[in-house]
């Protein structure tokens, strides 16, 4: 499927490197919006879905950010980010003065701020901005976006963030949105926690799986899981939408934040040896709601439908 009729209509070239789970959908909106599209990721075959969609690949991390106006990283972790835009043909070496470098990973506020300080030194600018959704909101271009940097950067930059996300949030400086996702990843790991107890309970106790889904979402328990994953879940539907092993990362950035901040996070550090039970019995590639899965061995018993 070509999209080459609409490449050049609005004049911005952007590099995307990270064509993933979630980055290779939100490539795709933008190529979809009329943007050139430059992609790079480590292994080949997303690079060349992305060029048979109408997009071009490039050689490296270097090689895209030398060729475009805007860099796009949607990466896995800190350590990931950090090789990219630092190693030889990395981003930092391609990079020119006026450039932006958007990375919409989740990785730690504090390296956020360190690779902020070395592109302002190349004359480039930084935005962290990482997202919420999972593959369905990066699909659908109805992304969550809280971003961190220089706020006339961000303005500049609006356009990308409207085709890619829905709600677009601009949190303060560097490190401000990794900081805001951090607060993100606390409340949904808190929620898939919370439904999976209750599920298993209520399994237990022998109440009607899909009656007490929908008898609680409407009131005050209301939240994303019960109305996003609950009726999956009890049907052991564990695609991922976002994996387990993101989720158990991305709360190690919580955990080690709060050690730095001096900040009690009880009900996280839970959730956190929850997500890394799912890590050490081989289910981190499950979706990040397969933590229930912990629960029922706990409890010994499936909370399932027939």
């Amino acid at each position: 499927m070509s999209h080459t009729n609409q490449q050049t209509m609005t004049g911005k070239t952007i590099g995307f490197i990270g064509l993933g789970i979630m980055g290779k959908p939100m490539a795709k909106n933008l190529i979809d919006a009329g943007y050139d599209v430059v992609g790079y990721n480590r292994s080949q075959e997303p690079v060349d879905e992305l060029v048979e969609y109408g997009g071009a690949a490039g050689d490296s991390p270097r090689d895209v950010a030398e060729r475009v106006d805007v860099v796009i990283t949607c990466l896995p972790d800190s350590a990931v980010v950090e090789k990219i835009v630092r190693s030889d043909d990395g981003i930092l070496a391609g990079v020119s003065e006026g450039m932006t470098v958007i990375d919409m990973s989740t990785i730690s506020p504090t390296t956020t701020e360190e690779l902020a300080a070395d592109i302002a030194e190349k004359g480039a600018s930084m935005l962290d901005a990482p997202i919420s959704g999972g593959e369905v909101g990066a699909i659908e271009g109805t992304l969550s976006i809280m971003a961190g940097g220089d706020e006339a950067v961000f303005d500049e930059q609006m356009d990308l963030f409207e085709v890619m996300g829905e709600t677009v949030t601009h949190c303060g400086p560097n490190g401000a949105g990794q900081t805001t996702k951090a607060c993100n990843q606390i409340v949904v790991s808190a929620q898939m926690v919370g439904v999976s107890e209750a599920l298993v309970f209520a399994e237990k106790a022998g109440a009607d799986l899909e009656a007490v889904i929908d008898a609680i979402s409407g009131g005050a328990a209301g939240c994303w899981t019960l109305d996003n994953r609950a009726s999956q879940m009890i049907e052991g539907n564990f695609d991922p939408g976002f994996f387990a092993s993101y989720q158990y990362k991305d709360l190690r950035i919580a955990t080690d934040a709060g050690e730095e901040f001096g900040v009690p996070l009880p009900q996280t550090s839970v959730a956190h040896e929850l997500y890394k039970s799912m890590e050490t019995t081989g289910r981190g590639r499950d979706d990040n709601s397969g933590v229930m899965q912990v629960i029922e061995d706990l409890a010994g018993t499936e909370a399932r439908i027939d």
